[in-house]
């Protein structure tokens, strides 16, 4: 009769395989223990790289924020000549606060993006209001577009009376009187047009416009649009941000690096967004992809800087919906079906 292999009670295998058994275990335990150390050595080196990223952009950008607010305070008490000077410094500095933080968007998390985005626009509210208290808008005059064949003339022509209404065509506002910013304000049914010679890197203001339609053509700085009802506004690239206040039933279009919209509704938004867009205090705003086109837009894309490959005009934050996973009711994508690719007045 044979003899049974002996069994080891503790591992329950045999002689020499059993060895070389629990070898091949001890190996792989071994193993899956160094790869795992790796993993977790790995895992915490990325976790310091992305900390020490946000570190580095926290401290660039306050540094950097705490520069243009001191050129800001150093306007009061100066002299024109030198207020222009620092205003012009301050708006190039917060352009390129605005561009390193739309390069810093992979690495932060919301909470850093959200209160960077939110002291990026305290601070072009800042540089704005500090341009309107040291540079005082002019008051301005209306006058109707000249058609070519009375161009002739036009230099005989008297000037307009200060404060004479707008006639009932295309009306445009006298860009020789406004020295730092273009605004068309306080209109009613009206087509209003500016040129991209009238707002090429400048602060562009539409206030209290109703059943108005508006073509700016250009690159401006940022644009400001404040208690807009029924109103079609089409605008070339902004290089910095664009900022919406009280508007409702109103078609928009523009590309820009950031959108701030509040108090907006029933309100379509064709876009072309390379940060985020945001929304606040809003309902019934829905978005579409920047479909207007003219003849220079490519000529202004350059101009702004704008990356006209990256199109984020579907990532909406809105700021009074915080239920993670759940899409907000407030805002919507316009079905293709019912976009619009026609834009001539």
């Amino acid at each position: 009769m044979d003899a049974m292999p002996e069994v080891s009670r503790e591992t329950g295998f045999s002689g020499e395989s059993g060895a070389v058994k629990i070898q091949e275990r001890l190996q792989k335990r071994h193993q899956a223990r160094a790869e795992d150390a790796e993993r977790r050595k790995e895992a915490k080196e990325s976790k310091s790289v992305a900390e020490e990223q946000c570190e580095y952009f926290s401290s660039s950008f306050n540094t950097e924020r705490a520069s243009i607010e001191e050129l800001l305070s150093s306007c009061s008490g100066a002299d024109r000549a030198t207020v222009v000077q620092r205003l012009e410094e301050a708006t190039a500095k917060t352009l390129q606060l605005q561009k390193f933080l739309n390069d810093s968007t992979l690495f932060l998390t919301q909470y850093e993006l959200r209160k960077a985005q939110a002291a990026l626009q305290k601070l072009q509210s800042s540089l704005t209001e500090t341009r309107e208290e040291a540079l005082p808008r002019k008051k301005f005059a209306f006058r109707s577009r000249a058609k070519a064949t009375d161009k002739a003339s036009a230099a005989d022509a008297p000037p307009p009376d200060v404060g004479a209404p707008a006639d009932s065509g295309s009306t445009k506002v006298d860009g020789a009187a406004e020295a730092e910013q273009c605004s068309f304000s306080n209109m009613d049914g009206v087509c209003l047009t500016k040129t991209a010679e009238e707002i090429q890197k400048r602060d562009v203001l539409l206030t209290h416009l109703t059943n108005c339609k508006v073509r700016l053509l250009g690159s401006p700085s940022t644009l400001h649009l404040k208690h807009i009802d029924n109103c079609e506004i089409l605008c070339g690239p902004v290089s910095s941000s664009v900022f919406i206040d009280h508007c409702r039933n109103s078609t928009l279009a523009f590309p820009c690096q950031q959108l701030r919209t509040h108090h907006t509704t029933d309100t379509k938004v064709y876009l072309h967004v390379t940060s985020r867009a945001i929304i606040e205090d809003c309902r019934g705003v829905s978005f579409a992809p920047f479909s207007w086109s003219y003849p220079t837009l490519e000529e202004d894309f350059g101009v702004s800087g704008l990356d006209q490959d990256r199109n984020n005009w579907s990532q909406v934050d809105d700021f009074n919906w915080l239920a993670a996973g759940t899409h907000s009711p407030n805002w919507s994508v316009i079905p293709e079906a019912d976009r619009r690719t026609n834009w001539d007045l």
